[in-house]
């Protein structure tokens, strides 16, 4: 009997497509469960093959489901996020350092170069635009050599792109069969989500490499030195055989190995259509051409980057469990205030300081001690975090030592001659050396360590910091971590508060003695001064770091308001103790500098940073160190209205009328004062030496109205630098260095005095005010210009005021004669502390 068809059945004639359709399906699959069912009664063999595949289907749904239960969603893929480091820029925004564990960097699709996306696409997954997730002959091949009895090692993977991006970013690198399966189930998911090209940035982005790094751009810095589109056809095949096994074929002794593979890549390549069989042969003709260290982007400035580094973790955390924008996976774009050419200034200042102070002084000791007596001297070395990068010197480890003679080894294994041995020098010692003739030389690390920092005294970003000789060796950051005390580098600060109780730069003080009474059991106890004895004006005694002079100011305008006036200016809280005037507490370099910035900045003080703004990986500013508004400047239009500006920056710490004084004082401390060696660099110098009491610290701090820079040499452990020792001696020459090699940077203009200042002619030596002479570039001119505060002025300078004069300075001299043979507590041209019994508070 034949079948109806749809347009001549009486029942289709009257019913609608759907529901013929309907009819057609239950009487098929009807007339099918009764040929089951008549089946299953007549035979056996059947119901055992039916009851099988039934098992074997519910099993394989339990599998499923099972393992689909705790997969994680492909759609999370959709908003991915690649860990990316950390990348830091300048005060030019060029790249000086990048905060990485991993090597990182992320490119879009577009960015890839063809010739790079064939070389992989022939070495891992040809098929790739074709297949929709899974190679199911790859896979099968895979199951097979799994199940190989006599395979020796790990099976092939059979595992498609799609795959290992399911492995690389959602599953990890498990070997089981579980993982496998897993694997291939989120492969259909992530084709359903993503497109080829996604899939394939996302791989190129993420996939393993070697050398610490992920991604074929990192891979072609680690293994080439540049980036993917520089890469010639050889190169692109080479990274395309890292997959397989990336920590292999980089290594030295594996070559002929990884020639082979890169070879069989290009074979690919051409029978895949993508190069010509002469490409193929002149690539494979190709030596690996393998970089053993690459350039890296950094600029010598550990002591600065490390200070970058803390403040971002401390805001944004370390770690991608931290959140979004964490330092080492977050991919933060952070812009500093790093000059390079200034730190590197700063840096070979202080490292040349430190050796001159070191001088002829003997060995100082190894930088640490390793054992060498089995051999992994070199392995030992390569891990250590030590190293310098002092003009050609090097670190190396003390291999063996027999009399005169000794070699010394390096962490890539070689090993030479060594020279200038010390008499406790001996193996295991980690030393630094320089070449010398066919060998190397024992250098000396100096005992005495130190900071330079410099500033921009308008805006309180630091543009240089060195923290010690080399933060290799040591990381501890004395600019900013070390206490020390200031010496008479807070006497400024001491003047200011006189200043603001009345006193001016011409006021007469005694230089004579200070006595200062101590209780009933000390009574009283009274200090005389040095040089010359007698009334100086105020100027004087700051020029020429005059400690009586100091105290007697101190003490006049009140120490409590000396010491609110330290603690406004961000330098610290000390006690209101009669030695505090001569710098008895302790502080750390970058809140001197800071301070200092503020007398240049009329009295403006703005907190020291090190960062300007941070972005995250989409250039949205996350935080920034100036927070001013400015109204109006986003304006759709022009309003027709002045041109908006930003507010004015910092704290209002002093008056600016004081800052400007006591400016313009120490700018005679460089001219004539106690830090004369700076002098011959012709520009507008301010400053003021310090040197504390032993000596165990020597400072100078000071710069121009645009530009702060101050430096401290002592030892960690604070002990006795020697007699000669002296701010103007060690500490000075630093900065004068600094200030020679980048002579461009430091404007030569002059400071400009803020509104309320006077600028008057007086005599130097009296203070008084005169009208028939006229300052000249002498620094020792008897006339000087001196800046007042209005009604200030010092009264006229007579010819009774010169006899007067004399006479004072022929009884000073015949006083300190007297006073010679005298048992009395007497302080060098520049110490920093009176011996008061402490604490003593001071009303």
């Amino acid at each position: 009997m034949t079948e109806p068809t749809a347009s001549s059945h009486p029942v289709a004639d009257r019913l609608s497509h759907w529901a013929y359709l309907r009819y057609r399906a239950n009487r098929d699959v009807g007339g099918a469960l009764a040929w089951f069912r008549d089946r299953w009664r007549q035979s056996l063999l059947f119901k055992l093959i039916a009851a099988a595949i039934g098992l074997a289907l519910v099993l394989w749904i339990a599998l499923f489901v099972w393992l689909a239960s705790d997969l994680p969603e492909a759609d999370t893929l959709l908003t991915y996020e690649t860990p990316l480091p950390t990348v830091v820029r300048g005060i030019n925004g060029d790249i000086v350092h990048s905060y990485a564990r991993e090597r990182r960097v992320q490119l879009q699709y577009a960015d890839f170069p063809d010739l790079l996306i064939e070389a992989y696409l022939s070495a891992e997954d040809k098929t790739f635009f074709s297949h929709g997730g899974i190679d199911f002959f790859g896979t099968a091949g895979a199951v097979v050599d799994y199940l190989n009895p006599a395979r020796t090692k790990r099976a092939v993977g059979g595992s498609t792109i799609t795959q290992q991006v399911a492995k690389n970013l959602l599953l990890g690198d498990e070997y089981s069969v579980t993982r496998k399966l897993k694997e291939m189930i989120l492969a259909g998911r992530i084709e359903q989500v993503l497109t080829k090209q996604e899939i394939l940035e996302l791989y190129l982005n993420e996939i393993p490499l070697g050398r610490r790094s992920f991604g074929v751009q990192a891979a072609a810095r680690a293994y080439f030195d540049k980036d993917v589109d520089d890469l010639a056809l050889h190169e692109a095949a080479f990274l395309a055989i890292l997959p397989k096994a990336p920590e292999r074929y980089g290594r030295n002794g594996q070559e002929d190995a990884a020639m082979e593979r890169r070879n069989f890549v290009l074979g690919q390549m051409q029978e895949n259509g993508f190069i010509t069989a002469s490409e193929r042969s002149a690539a494979a003709a190709q030596p690996l051409s393998l970089v053993t260290q690459r350039r890296e982007r950094s600029v010598d400035a550990g002591y600065f980057l490390e200070e970058v580094r803390r403040e971002l973790i401390d805001r944004f955390g370390e770690t991608a469990e931290a959140g979004p924008n964490s330092v080492y996976a977050g991919g933060l774009w952070v812009r500093t205030s790093l000059d390079p050419d200034m730190q590197a200034a700063a840096r070979d200042a202080l490292r040349e300081g430190l050796l001159r102070y070191h001088g002829g002084r003997a060995w100082a000791g190894p930088i640490a001690t390793i054992d060498v007596s089995e051999g992994n001297w070199a392995s030992q070395l390569q891990s250590s975090p030590l190293g310098i990068s002092y003009k050609d010197w090097r670190i190396g480890v003390v291999i063996s030592r027999s009399g005169s003679s000794a070699r010394v080894g390096f962490a890539d294994g070689q090993d030479a001659p060594l020279s200038g041995l010390p008499s406790a020098l001996k193996a295991g010692d980690v030393i630094a050396v320089n070449p010398s003739g066919n060998g190397w030389q024992v250098r000396t690390i100096p005992q005495a360590q130190g900071a330079l920092v410099v500033e921009s005294a308008q805006t309180g970003r630091i543009v240089a910091m060195q923290g010690g000789f080399d933060h290799r060796l040591s990381d501890f950051n004395r600019a900013t971590q070390a206490l020390r005390q200031p010496g008479s580098t807070i006497k400024p600060f001491v003047y200011a508060a006189g200043l603001d109780s009345g006193m001016t730069p011409s006021t007469q003080v005694d230089n004579n003695r200070f006595c200062y009474y101590q209780g009933a059991n000390l009574g009283e106890k009274c200090i005389r001064g040095t040089g010359s004895g007698g009334q100086y004006p105020m100027r004087y005694g700051l020029e020429q770091s005059q400690n009586i002079m100091t105290v007697q100011i101190g003490m006049t305008a009140g120490m409590p308001n000396v010491v609110k006036g330290i603690e406004r200016l961000g330098i610290g809280k000390f006690p209101a103790y009669p030695s505090t005037a001569l710098g008895a507490g302790e502080t750390t370099l970058v809140k001197m500098v800071a301070a200092y910035s503020a007398l240049a900045n009329h009295g403006r003080l703005n907190p020291p940073t090190v960062i300007d703004y941070v972005q995250d990986r989409r250039g949205k500013v996350l935080w920034r160190a100036d927070n001013r508004d400015c109204r109006g400047c986003n304006m759709a239009q022009w309003d027709g209205q002045q041109m908006p500006r930003f507010g004015v920056r910092g704290t209002q710490a002093m008056d600016a009328r004081t800052a400007f004084q006591v400016m313009h004082m120490l700018r005679g401390a460089v001219s004539r004062g106690t830090a004369t060696v700076l002098n011959p660099l012709n520009l507008p110098l301010f400053g003021k030496t310090g040197t504390t009491t032993g000596p165990k610290d020597v400072w100078f701090i000071g710069g121009t109205q645009q530009m702060i820079a101050g430096a401290y040499v002592g030892f960690d452990q604070p002990r006795n630098m020697g007699g000669y020792a002296f701010g103007g001696t060690i500490a000075a020459p630093i900065i004068k260095s600094l200030i020679e090699k980048t002579k461009p940077k430091w404007s030569d203009l002059p400071a400009v005095a803020p509104a309320g200042v006077r600028m008057v002619r007086v005599d130097r030596r009296s203070g008084k005010r005169v009208f028939d002479g006229w300052p000249t570039d002498d620094p020792r001119s008897a006339v000087i210009w001196e800046a007042f505060k209005p009604d200030t002025e010092p009264e006229r300078y007579t010819r009774q005021d010169a006899i007067a004069a004399k006479r004072n300075e022929i009884m000073a001299l015949i006083r300190a004669g007297r006073q010679s043979a005298e048992s009395a507590v007497i302080d060098t041209p520049e110490p920093e502390t009176i011996e008061f019994a402490e604490p003593v508070a001071v009303d």
